[in-house]
């Protein structure tokens, strides 16, 4: 096993392990990092120590005893995701999974970003954690939007401030696009547009204006819409249409974003 403690670069030592397999899809590398510690993955047979491990191309990698496959094509899928499923790989609390409903004939694959237990609506599913990676940093600007239901009486006069950011429990939101759409009694629904996406922004956001958030729908990410993809559909991209939004994707190959 290759366990390397130095910190200088060594273009032959390979490819730091967390970092390979998040490329292949088995977890983000925080998520990788947590199952080296637990056990879970061995390289070559041995059990695997530190996540300054490197790996070569042909080394036999197993996560929970089952093989790695080696680096694919990069592809990504539109998936609805239903309210009641988490977003992560493995939930302490047992948890029916996103990645438990897929069907058994997906590669493995990590989410672009996540949606909470109670949020619905479009998930983007990579087999590349790099291109995952890559497409959730803010530096990007995609916008993100969602349809969202709250119960309490919206100000719109403070709906239509938050495009300017806010500070809520000493945290800084940046521009939030927020148009009131319909109202009945107590209940409204909204069209909210961001291209940050802290976790649970919309919900804490709301809740700073008093709104309590029912329903929360997510439309669009980028240039990828749920469109009528019903809830647990599942429809892979054309890969023509992922290098047309995404410059710089070879085709057949992991994106430059996965070497970074």
């Amino acid at each position: 096993m290759k366990d390397v403690s130095s910190s200088s670069p060594d273009t032959q030592r390979g490819e730091r392990i967390a970092k390979a397999l998040a490329r292949r899809g088995v977890a983000s590398r925080r998520d990788i990092e947590r199952m080296i510690e637990e056990g879970r993955i061995t390289l070559g047979g041995s059990p695997v120590t530190h996540p300054a491990t490197f790996i070569q191309p042909g080394d036999v990698v197993c996560v929970d005893g089952r093989p790695v496959d080696p680096p694919q094509r990069t592809r990504l899928w539109r998936y609805h995701k239903p309210a009641g499923l988490v977003t992560t790989h493995h939930d302490p609390e047992e948890r029916r999974t996103v990645f438990e409903s897929l069907p058994k004939a997906m590669p493995r694959v990590v989410s672009v970003g996540r949606l909470d237990l109670n949020s619905e609506g479009l998930l983007l599913l990579t087999n590349d954690g790099g291109l995952a990676r890559e497409l959730e940093l803010p530096s990007r600007q995609w916008i993100r939007r969602y349809r969202v239901r709250v119960f309490g009486l919206v100000d719109e006069q403070r709906l239509n401030s938050l495009a300017k950011g806010c500070v809520l429990d000493g945290v800084q939101y940046g521009p939030i696009e927020a148009t009131l759409d319909s109202s009945k009694g107590d209940n409204s629904w909204l069209t909210v547009s961001l291209r940050e996406g802290k976790n649970r922004e919309i919900r804490k956001v709301m809740m700073g204006m008093n709104l309590h958030v029912s329903r929360l729908i997510r439309l669009s990410y980028g240039p990828f819409s749920l469109g009528s993809l019903k809830p647990h559909e599942l429809e892979e991209v054309p890969h023509r249409t992922l290098l047309d939004q995404i410059p710089g994707l070879k085709s057949g190959k992991k994106t430059s974003a996965s070497r970074s």
